[in-house]
């Protein structure tokens, strides 16, 4: 048989898988990509220095937000769970941010950002 027979169908192969790759890749890297960003807006300190039961629930809500990540991307079988659990993952960390910074402006202290255009 002819080697140029065996080899440039599995080069083929090769290619189609590494161009499957790529775009599944690219599609969660979209998702993972927005969740780092929201990821990067997570409280790090308690807002006006007030360590009080919102800032623990708050920091309960967001590691149990990064558990439940890592079980879902363990569990993931195909690309589209793997978006909805970097989606899901991204909406828990804007929903528990939002809900510690209302609760804390009820009681007269805010939390400010500054946002820096490019």
């Amino acid at each position: 048989m002819n080697i140029k027979a065996i080899i440039l169908p599995l080069a083929s192969l090769g290619m189609a898988a590494a161009a499957t790759a790529t775009v599944r890749t690219s599609v969660v890297l979209d998702e993972e990509r927005m969740a780092r960003q929201e990821e990067r807006q997570v409280i790090a300190t308690p807002i006006a220095g007030i360590e009080n039961r919102f800032w623990f629930n708050y920091r309960t809500d967001i590691n149990e937000a990064r558990k439940e990540l890592t079980s879902d991307l363990r569990r993931a079988s195909d690309t589209e769970d793997l978006r909805d659990a970097w989606d899901e993952y991204r909406h828990e960390l804007s929903h528990n941010r939002g809900r510690y910074v209302k609760e804390m402006a009820k009681r007269g202290y805010r939390y400010g950002t500054v946002t820096v255009g490019s």
